[in-house]
């Protein structure tokens, strides 16, 4: 049956009929253990969900849902190996990737946890050897310049776990992140770096994306040019791919080329290879500690009950405001400068994972799905684009998220940081009524008159719902234990909406009909089947670059 038409949907319709004008205000106030109730602690993470436009029958329906979903069966199908992306007819094993139990995970009848295990020990002998400078280059200079050539899941994980711990890093290593095929971005850090000093990770599962290629044709032609023999590629260019002969072809030796595997989807896959920049720039065991705080969390999803179970709770809070509030939308504001990179990445895991319309039996749903993800820092967001969120018109879930240690920061700093956290939470929750804001005009002697025409633009609903997440600090532990919480946050939603929150077709499109422009943009020679619109954006190009393509092409 579709969704809308299962009984504790329809059970929680009608309990949304009764609840949704009720202020989360009141709820506190006829509630003094409503914090401590809607409480979790798991690992290094901390959640208070209390400030939710919920209660306990709320929460009751949405785990029943959850049960008529048949979620703990899909969890455990996840995690037992079955080929749960039928589209693509593959296992979903990121959790395989940080398992640190005896536990045998089987595909197709293998078990692949030592072939996880071989793979994880060759990255950490290379960035061993890279990192206390017995890995050197052509002209036997240590490496300090490490540059990760991805895009997407390629490069988006990767990318925001090295700026999270940034303050675990190498001393002598700098890293770079290059995914956008403009050509700005790679010759940036090119003029940075030095050829002898530098390796190249080319992070490509197919070795055949066309900008994780493009950029790394060009970084190869740069080094090329300096140091000339091709047989030096070996010491600066190293692989994260399965297709051995493109990366032979390519000039990097095979014994360098890290592999990974179909049952990794590329936005779950920090954990495998591709996090070989991780483990150089952080080392072995730091990597190591990033592993087990997904694995605490892991383990925590698999075998908590429903009502206790952070990644389920979250992804239920979810649904009742997609499905019942209409919430297009869902914020993640993090309020610590290392994890700046976190909205993005999330924004990823999230929409290339539940940006569905099909069921998983090819029928177009009747019910939203998954919500656009965005986000920035908290405390520029509230300087920015705050305004709308306390009184706008559009109801947006926030996701607060910081650390409750001050370690490494300036004195004061943290404690200011920390109180627009717990202001904005309950300034969303609270908001002010129109006495309120009244009293506050006349207190500063406003004339009445005056104050009755200003204090309705003071006024603000309130009734905002937010989570706020706090990590005991910026560790790799907790970076493991928060990255995957949103991880099975997604799995557990794109199971109750009946989609497959592991396959991404409508990326392919546009990379379909790029490839045609592409040639016209080059050669000008194809025929084009293209509407006017495009045709003619494509003519404005070519008219415009005429003598710079003329000369491209001698």
């Amino acid at each position: 049956m579709s969704l809308t038409a299962l009984s504790t949907f329809k059970a929680l319709s009608a309990h949304f009929e009764n609840v949704k004008e009720m202020h989360m205000k009141d709820m506190f106030a006829n509630d003094p253990e409503r914090a401590t109730r809607y409480f979790l602690k798991v690992g290094s993470l901390c959640l208070d969900y209390s400030k939710n436009r919920i209660n306990d029958e709320t929460l009751k329906l949405l785990r029943d849902l959850a049960q008529e979903c048949a979620l703990e069966r899909k969890i455990e199908a996840m995690f037992s190996g079955e080929k749960i992306n039928a589209t693509e007819g593959r296992a979903v094993l990121h959790t395989a990737l940080r398992n640190q139990s005896q536990e045998k995970v089987r595909v197709d009848g293998e078990d692949v946890m030592p072939k996880v295990r071989d793979v994880l020990a060759r990255m950490a002998d290379f960035s061993d050897a890279l990192r206390c400078g017995r890995w050197l280059g052509y002209t036997n200079q240590i490496i300090t310049d490490v540059v990760n050539i991805g895009i997407g899941g390629s490069d988006l994980g990767a990318l925001m776990v090295c700026k999270a711990l940034k303050r675990y890093a190498h001393p002598r290593l700098n890293m770079y992140f290059v995914s956008n095929v403009d050509g700005i971005q790679i010759q940036s850090v090119l003029d940075k770096i030095h050829p002898e000093t530098t390796l190249f990770i080319v992070a490509s599962k197919t070795f055949s994306t066309q900008e994780t290629l493009t950029n790394a044709l060009s970084a190869r032609a740069w080094f090329l040019a300096h140091a000339h023999d091709e047989v030096h590629i070996a010491k600066h260019f190293v692989a994260v791919s399965t297709n051995k002969q493109a990366v032979q072809d390519f000039g990097i030796d095979t014994k360098n080329m890290f592999e990974f595997w179909n049952w990794v989807g590329g936005r779950y896959s920090l954990w495998s290879a591709i996090g070989l920049s991780i483990m150089i720039y952080l080392g072995k065991e730091n990597f190591q500690e990033l592993l087990e705080g997904a694995f605490e969390m892991d383990t925590h999803f698999r075998s908590t009950p429903f009502e206790h179970n952070m990644p389920v709770i979250l992804a239920l809070l979810g649904v009742w405001y997609v499905n019942f509030f209409d919430a297009g939308s869902h914020l993640i504001a993090p309020y610590d400068q290392y994890l700046r990179y976190l909205p993005r990445f999330i924004q990823q895991l999230d929409m290339e994972s539940n940006g569905k319309r099909t069921t998983l039996k090819g029928e177009v749903v009747n019910y939203d799905t998954g919500p656009i993800i965005w986000g920035d820092l908290g405390i520029n967001s509230q300087h920015a684009f705050f305004q709308l969120l306390h009184q706008g018109t559009h109801l947006t879930p926030i996701d607060f998220i910081a650390s409750l240690s001050k370690e490494g920061n300036l004195p004061g700093h943290h404690e200011i940081l920390l109180s627009n956290v717990f202001a904005q939470a309950e300034a969303f929750m609270k908001g002010k009524d129109y006495q309120e804001a009244y009293a506050q005009l006349i207190e500063k002697g406003v004339p009445p008159e005056q104050a009755c025409v200003i204090a309705p633009h003071r006024v603000f609903s309130g009734n905002r719902p937010s989570n706020v997440l706090l990590l005991d600090a910026i560790t790799p532990n907790s970076i493991g234990n928060l990255v995957a919480l949103y991880e099975h946050k997604i799995f557990v939603q794109g199971a109750i909406w009946d989609i497959n929150s592991f396959d991404q077709w409508g990326v392919e499109l546009g990379k379909e009909l790029a490839k045609d422009i592409l040639v016209q943009l080059r050669e000008g020679n194809a025929q084009s089947f293209h509407d006017s619109s495009t045709q003619h954006l494509i003519n404005l190009y070519k008219i415009y670059n005429k003598g710079v393509l003329h000369a491209d092409q001698e």
